[in-house]
């Protein structure tokens, strides 16, 4: 009791100097903090921290558990932990400033006017349409480069083409990769079942013996899938091929059903249901109101 009684004294003594500037602060501390947050959640940054969260929870395991080496490599790395930072990030920490300096703050919160459709059903229907164009390009001898994003934040790649954020129908992917459309000779970015960008640049892979047979946007996609987890569906200009790339493997001579069945393995994930079941009551009571 007494520990309680003198635990609610300091609080109100601290709570007696609690003023107007101390609410601006921690106001604003909040704001970049959620800012940053953000703008992390968009680029494969999400997942360098994560790494770095488990590099320092490591760390103090081995200094309670008394892991000598482990703890002295481990502090090593820490003592240069700054300079790893900026040298590890500097892609993101550029963004960063230059989001900030063309932001505006009534721009922040257009994040939050979600549409409430599943997230499952719309990733469902944008493989439909994906898979029909595919095969629509396979007939015409037309090349597409079309990447689902997954855990990893594509926001570099989304960032060097034009941003759509449209609905996915057969139409609008045909339309973007003819001949004549501006963005056909890039790759577009699907995110949660969305058109999120078009005319994409790709990062090219460096590997030698991806085969004589395969052009730019076999390289292209290869680049992506081995510094992403993206799924991408290839449409060979030359022989209408349709391939799919991911974690640095192509897989080829895929026909409707199959392409189908492929992308719905990978894209439809367990994680994407388990989202669907957390979220799925609460959008329910949202659209009976």
């Amino acid at each position: 009791m007494d520990e309680i009684r003198d635990f609610f004294e300091v609080f109100f003594v601290l709570m007696r100097t609690f003023g107007i500037f101390d609410i601006i602060d921690i106001f604003v501390v909040a704001f970049i903090i959620y800012g940053a947050i953000r703008l992390i959640r968009e680029t494969r940054a999400g997942q360098l921290v994560k790494g770095v969260l488990l590099l320092t929870f490591a760390y103090f395991v081995s200094l309670f558990a008394n892991l000598k080496m482990l703890n002295s490599i481990l502090g090593n790395f820490f003592q240069f932990a700054f300079l790893v930072i900026l040298i590890v990030f500097q892609p993101e920490i550029r963004s960063i400033l230059e989001r900030m300096g063309r932001s505006n703050l009534g721009g922040i919160y257009g994040s939050f006017a979600e549409v409430t459709e599943s997230i499952e059903d719309t990733q469902r229907m944008c493989i439909a349409n994906v898979v029909e164009s595919a095969i629509n390009f396979q007939s015409l001898r037309i090349g597409a480069l079309i990447a689902f994003e997954r855990q990893t934040k594509l926001g570099e790649i989304i960032s060097s083409g034009t941003m759509l954020s449209a609905k996915s129908s057969v139409l609008l992917i045909r339309n973007i990769f003819f001949g004549g459309s501006p963005l056909h000779d890039g790759a577009m970015i699907i995110r949660e079942g969305k058109i999120y960008a078009a005319g994409c640049v790709l990062p090219l892979s460096e590997v030698d013996n991806i085969g004589v047979n395969l052009g730019t946007r076999h390289r292209a996609a290869l680049g992506l899938s081995e510094n992403s987890d993206a799924v991408i569906v290839v449409v060979s200009e030359e022989n209408g091929i349709i391939s799919v790339v991911s974690n640095g493997v192509i897989k080829r001579d895929y026909k409707k059903e199959s392409l189908k069945k492929e992308l719905e393995l990978a894209i439809l994930s367990k994680k994407t249901s388990n989202n669907k079941k957390i979220f799925s009551p609460l959008l329910g009571r949202i659209k009976r109101k």
